[in-house]
């Protein structure tokens, strides 16, 4: 048996008197595909923000390769160096719901930029592995557009080419397809699920339940203040045992046709 690429203990966070969620215990194989799905407010997306430490989480253990990333403080929550910050930003990527490019930079040069400044890659070098990351999603050809004369779904596919460009272990996605009119959806799911096919580590925060089943090794339903139910696509999606999944999917249901 392999090792778990990532491990949170008694993982939680914590805004002021607002507890977000708690006591998260998950184990991410390599090859996990992980399907988070909840109602808003859930802590879906601040789950996956304290996993790349965009929100400093307030309790637990994060465990890269099974070595600890971040200390306890005296105060109890965690702290973490600019360099373990540095260094698992490298090891986890991450893909926003607003795909966060700079205008002012070409496609190219948005999905460039990372290699430069955070690996010290020549410029030369870091444009040719953008032209080709670009190619895996299937924009090689507006290389040299910039983001404003782009669709919604081609941005979203640029932000993934730029997290892929730092060669993550782990990739996050933060609900990429609730920013995009339903037209657009399909293009970026396709190239999450070309991924999968890949055999990447992906957690993937989502509404499309439907992609979901087909793209997850497993699925975890938040509510509660935690992990609520998880457990294989078929066991969560089409035979949930707990009332509040059961009443969540029923919603989502509710005008199949």
């Amino acid at each position: 048996m392999s090792a778990p690429v990532l491990r949170l203990s008694g993982f939680g966070k914590q805004f002021g008197s607002l507890r977000v969620f708690s006591d998260v215990d998950l184990d991410v194989m390599p090859g996990d595909r992980i399907a988070i799905l909840g109602a808003s407010g859930s802590g879906k997306s601040t789950l996956l923000r304290c996993i790349n430490v965009l929100e400093t989480p307030s309790e637990g253990r994060l465990e890269l390769d099974g070595e600890l990333v971040g200390q306890p403080s005296r105060a109890g929550d965690m702290r973490f160096s600019e360099r373990e910050l540095c260094a698992l930003r490298q090891r986890v990527g991450m893909v926003f719901q607003q795909f966060n490019l700079f205008p002012h930079m070409t496609v190219a040069g948005n999905v460039a930029e990372g290699l430069k400044t955070v690996r010290s890659v020549k410029s030369q070098k870091a444009l040719e592995r953008a032209v080709a990351e670009l190619q895996r999603v299937g924009l090689a050809d507006k290389a040299d557009t910039y983001p404003s004369r782009l669709s919604g779904g081609q941005k979203q596919r640029v932000a993934i080419a730029r997290a892929l460009a730092m060669d993550p272990e782990i990739l996050l996605f933060d609900e990429p397809t609730s920013a995009l009119d339903p037209a657009l959806v399909g293009e970026v799911l396709g190239v999450i699920e070309q991924l999968a096919n890949e055999g990447r580590t992906m957690l993937l925060v989502t509404h499309e339940i439907g992609f979901a089943y087909h793209f997850a090794t497993r699925i975890l339903y938040l509510a509660e203040g935690g992990i609520y139910e998880s457990g294989t696509p078929d066991e969560v999606l089409k035979n949930p045992k707990r009332p509040l999944t059961q009443q969540f999917l029923a919603e989502h249901r509710r005008f199949q046709f």
